[in-house]
């Protein structure tokens, strides 16, 4: 992953990259864990369709240019991360 102003390049299981517009991050004390929300770029070209909302767990780089991603394993995890999301999503509704 590699970050710049508001925006990361993730690369695929099979290597293709792609552009995303980061929506917030936070930290978890919970979880001693970053976290990172992002939806691919381009995505919300389309006012039809739903934007498809990623997250994961996050390692920051030493010099905070990039950094690793992590999976979310968990359901309490998810639940707590949807929650997140959930209440972003809220306070930019209003």
């Amino acid at each position: 992953m590699s970050v710049e102003e508001n925006k990361i390049t993730i690369v695929d299981e099979t290597g293709n990259e792609q552009l995303c517009e980061i929506l917030f991050t936070f930290d978890s004390d919970q979880y001693n864990k970053s976290y990172v929300i992002y939806y691919p770029i381009g995505a919300d070209q389309d006012d039809e369709e739903e934007i498809e909302i990623h997250a994961s767990a996050f390692t920051p780089s030493e010099d905070g240019q990039d950094g690793e991603l992590q999976p979310i394993e968990t359901e309490e995890e998810w639940d707590m991360v949807e929650e997140m999301v959930n209440t972003f999503l809220d306070e930019e509704g209003e």
